[in-house]
């Protein structure tokens, strides 16, 4: 989606608002929620739900309460209680699906961590947020170096202001724990603000700052991934895929989410193959398997005392192997069998005008004929 600042212009080329996702059209930030119950009224002697979703940099969202009974909708600026002072969100959600999410999230409604919402925010208060925002990337700058003289064994990775400016979250990773007492005290005198520490693990941190995965698309994390569920291994080896850490690796190094989207349809489709572990036994020894192709049910399977030939077989040509060594029996060759299968014709591009040349763009170079120059010149 993209709001009126960020949309294109006549030549097709994007305006870009440069709000990073901070303009208050609602329809340009991250991980935007479509509120389908907005145009639906209440049951008659129902009061409208008080608890607003409000959404910070990055994606960060927390509840507050509307105690005032303030007229607000999504897209507004509001200046919510913070711990100390307060701080500037958009509201990001209202109404009846603030429900549906706080019980996702196992939030009570009486909970003390749904804070208050002061008020909308004045231009006095968008004033000193943006002042805050604009000091991020310098401050982020400056506390790498105070880390690197610290000689810290952490990354920072980002820094949020509060929108009053009187404090800064400073989001790191590490590996083991580490003893920041010093820093905090050093970013404290520095930058003359309250200091909060918070570690974040590779996977989130990928998410706040963003990037390109290898498909060619944003990160999923950065954009709808909300929960990160657990990548093994074993979802690769389900896949058939081979287990090179620079392929299976995403742009956090830990294995790609996406490894995970597609293996519940290989998990039932493997149901109907037999166990990788199973030897056939043939008229011309035992065999083992060695890979498959799970989509065109083809196994391919080779022999024990000879391991240079694969043979291709179908996965009916293998249930029926196996049947028959149930029953005592030995099949044929697995050479008999691939014999048996049908090749798949392959398919070739006709030459339509051209099309296969590398060199069709090229121009021509002219052939010269000396000789004739020669002719030329005696006469």
């Amino acid at each position: 989606m993209a709001c009126g600042s960020c949309g294109s212009v006549v030549d097709g080329k994007p305006k870009g608002c440069k709000s990073n996702g901070s303009c208050t059209t609602g329809g340009c930030e991250k991980l935007t929620v479509f509120d389908w119950l907005s145009n639906m009224t209440l049951p008659s002697g129902q009061t409208p739900f008080n608890i607003y979703e409000v959404r910070f940099k990055n994606g960060r969202k927390h509840f507050f309460k509307n105690t005032e009974n303030l007229t607000i909708s999504m897209g507004d600026i509001v200046a919510v209680e913070g711990s100390p002072g307060h701080d500037i969100g958009i509201v990001s959600l209202g109404g009846e699906l603030v429900k549906v999410q706080m019980k996702k999230r196992k939030v009570p409604f009486d909970s003390d961590n749904v804070k208050k919402i002061y008020r909308k925010a004045s231009q006095r208060d968008i004033e000193v947020w943006k002042k805050a925002r604009a000091r991020e990337l310098e401050t982020q700058r400056r506390g790498r170096e105070i880390l690197g003289g610290l000689g810290l064994k952490m990354k920072l990775s980002d820094v949020e202001y509060q929108g009053d400016g009187n404090k800064a979250t400073f989001y790191y990773t590490a590996e083991s724990r580490v003893d920041f007492r010093q820093l905090i005290k050093d970013l404290a005198k520095t930058f003359s603000i309250r200091v909060e520490m918070k570690q974040v693990g590779a996977r989130k941190e990928a998410a706040r700052l963003g990037g390109l995965g290898s498909c060619g698309r944003e990160l999923c994390c950065s954009t709808w991934l909300t929960d990160f569920r657990k990548v093994t291994t074993m979802s690769a080896r389900y896949q058939q895929l081979s287990l090179n850490p620079l392929k299976l690796a995403g742009q956090c190094g830990k294995l790609k989410c996406c490894l995970n989207f597609e293996l519940d349809v290989y998990l039932e489709a493997l149901n109907n193959f037999p166990k990788q572990e199973k030897i056939l036994a043939t008229e011309k020894g035992e065999a083992e398997f060695v890979k498959m192709d799970i989509f065109k049910k083809l196994i391919w399977y080779t022999y024990k005392e000879n391991r240079s030939k694969w043979y291709k077989l179908s996965l009916d040509q293998v249930l029926e192997i196996i049947t028959l060594n149930k029953n005592n029996e030995l099949s044929i060759s697995l050479e008999e069998y691939q014999s048996h299968i049908d090749e798949l014709p392959n398919i070739d591009f006709e030459n339509a005008v051209g099309q296969d040349s590398l060199t069709r763009f090229d121009n021509p170079k002219k052939r010269r004929n000396r000789n004739k120059k020669r002719k030329k010149t005696g006469k």
